[in-house]
């Protein structure tokens, strides 16, 4: 996909605050025909952008209040098998290869913070992991997003007149 275009943008906004919404509700939204919501929604599924409806998940709702970043430094060239045990923790929510001083970072999640510690008493238990630095999380400043980001370099213009028109007349 070349980029994105400010219908798309504005899809995937309206997709993000209405998750269960129809191609007829979200042309009503836009503005567009519902055909045109339809080969772009395939569009951006075909292109990896969209990649899956499912819900947005609370962790503190859901029990597990304690949440942790934790650094990992690797064994030189273990990455693939970190990955495979990182994989088979449930309390590793993600993890990304990194520049710096660590290899690898993690976000884990617990009940509690002794449930915590083991987990990280079993991460750490890895002959791949030569040490590992974990920072508790105290609050969510940002919430995770990335509509901001897309809507900065969205192209104007694209096939869609209806909605480039209804666009410009509000900023008129």
């Amino acid at each position: 996909m070349s980029g994105l275009d400010e219908l798309d943008v504005a899809l995937l906004t309206a997709l993000q605050e209405r998750p269960r919404a129809g191609h007829l509700e979200l042309s009503r939204l836009t503005g567009v025909a519902r055909a045109t919501v339809q080969s772009r929604i395939q569009k951006l599924e075909d292109a990896g952008v969209i990649t899956g409806y499912g819900p947005d998940i609370d962790l503190r709702a859901a029990g597990y209040a304690v949440q942790a970043f934790v650094t990992l430094e690797i064994a030189q060239g273990a990455l693939h098998e970190v990955r495979e045990e990182l994989e088979h923790h449930p309390a590793v929510l993600e993890a990304f290869a990194t520049t710096g001083t660590g290899d690898v970072l993690c976000r884990m999640a617990a009940r509690n913070q002794d449930e915590l510690q083991q987990a990280l008493l079993a991460v750490n238990r890895s002959a791949h992991i030569a040490r590992s630095t974990s920072v508790m999380v105290l609050s969510t400043v940002v919430e995770p997003r990335t509509l901001p980001r897309l809507a900065t370099h969205a192209r104007g213009g694209g096939r869609a007149p209806a909605y480039r028109a209804k666009n410009t007349s509000r900023h008129n």
